[in-house]
């Protein structure tokens, strides 16, 4: 989806239409904590974007239209949206609320009709939720993720597999998932400055840099994604992972991040009709050494205060730890489904 926590703004109040909206945390006049979650195209003109430090996002854009986030609203959305996805293809795999993959290999013959379905979809949104998304139709997922991004907004992009490697050559870096900041300047250092760079560079010296996250790196660079589409029936797991713009010192920014994402961990659950007895917390330092903790209780439960309680039980062991913070990530499993019984109903109530 474009823009979505923005344009899901904008819908319900039409006097909003082209102004800059920023949607996050408070800015308190350039001295809030806390980080965007989600901008209008007319604030990004500004150099607004998701991950950035609310206070920056002030300063760039004191005239923007700051809200809270209201995930009420977005999941209901979020929803429908989900549904006109699948009735498109089963094979559907929500990342976020506003993003999926959809596997379309037993509905299209060939990429030009995988590109009039692409096409159906967008119009479909469109027409049914009034919102516009943007579309990338290619061999895997991870070359779908990039083309997606690539005319940003309302686009469709399709990368055949003999257009891969001519596609992702020239692209910086940063247009591969989960490359930010930090890595890029990693990257740069040793002459790597695009995808192209990357695919002929050596593997093995990637491993050095990265670890294992150096191998799907080096691989995707190289148009190579063997990762199947999930369905709802095989997910075992239900996570989010954010990259922050600059490596954060300040544990409050982290905390209300984590809080943000145990939202949205906990509406993709309840959307999809999972219970859940694990939540799990994963950081990334500056230095790319990774923890993941997880908690486990004896029954299921929908509750977000749950979530929320246990992920900051979890960050309580690294809160004093010194070092900068460059990702993290909320995860539920242990996951049991079930229909919209009173307790789910119960879940929905307590969160509106």
């Amino acid at each position: 989806m474009d823009a979505f926590y923005a344009s899901a703004e904008r819908r319900q109040n039409p006097a909003l239409a082209g102004l800059p909206i920023i949607v996050g945390a408070d800015p308190k006049e350039g001295k809030g904590r806390g980080v965007v979650a989600g901008c209008s195209y007319e604030a990004r003109k500004f150099g607004v974007h998701s991950a950035q430090p609310i206070s920056r996002a002030y300063r760039l854009c004191p005239q923007a239209v700051y809200l809270r986030p209201n995930f009420a609203l977005y999941e209901e959305i979020s929803s429908r949206i989900m549904d006109i996805f699948r009735s498109y293809s089963e094979k559907l795999e929500p990342m976020s609320l506003d993003e999926a993959f959809l596997d379309l290999s037993d509905k299209a013959a060939d990429f030009a009709e995988a590109t009039q379905i692409a096409r159906g979809i967008k119009e479909d949104v469109k027409a049914r939720e009034g919102l516009t998304c943007s579309v990338g139709v290619a061999p895997n997922k991870a070359i779908a993720k990039i083309a997606s991004d690539f005319q940003k907004p309302d686009g469709l992009t399709t990368v055949t597999p003999d257009q891969a490697q001519a596609f992702l050559r020239p692209l910086p870096v940063s247009r591969i998932s989960g490359v930010g900041k930090k890595t890029t300047e990693i990257l740069e250092r040793v002459g790597i400055k695009t995808i192209g760079d990357l695919a002929s560079y050596p593997a093995g010296r990637i491993v050095e840099l990265f670890g294992k996250w150096g191998i799907a790196l080096w691989q995707i660079a190289n148009g190579i994604d063997e990762a199947p589409v999930v369905t709802s029936y095989d997910i075992k797991s239900i996570s989010t992972e954010f990259t922050f713009e600059q490596d954060i010192e300040d544990r409050k920014i982290v905390i209300e991040t984590l809080d943000r994402q145990a939202k949205e961990v906990h509406a993709r659950a309840i959307q999809d009709g999972f219970l859940w007895r694990t939540i799990g917390l994963k950081l990334r330092f500056e230095d790319f050494t990774t923890f993941t903790r997880a908690k486990s209780r004896s029954d299921y439960t929908n509750r977000l205060d749950v979530v929320q309680s246990s992920v900051r039980s979890l960050f309580n062991e690294f809160e004093k730890d010194p070092r900068k913070i460059r990702l993290v990530g909320v995860r539920l499993s242990n996951l049991r489904r079930t229909d919209l019984s009173q307790e789910t109903l119960l879940a929905w109530s307590e969160r509106k």
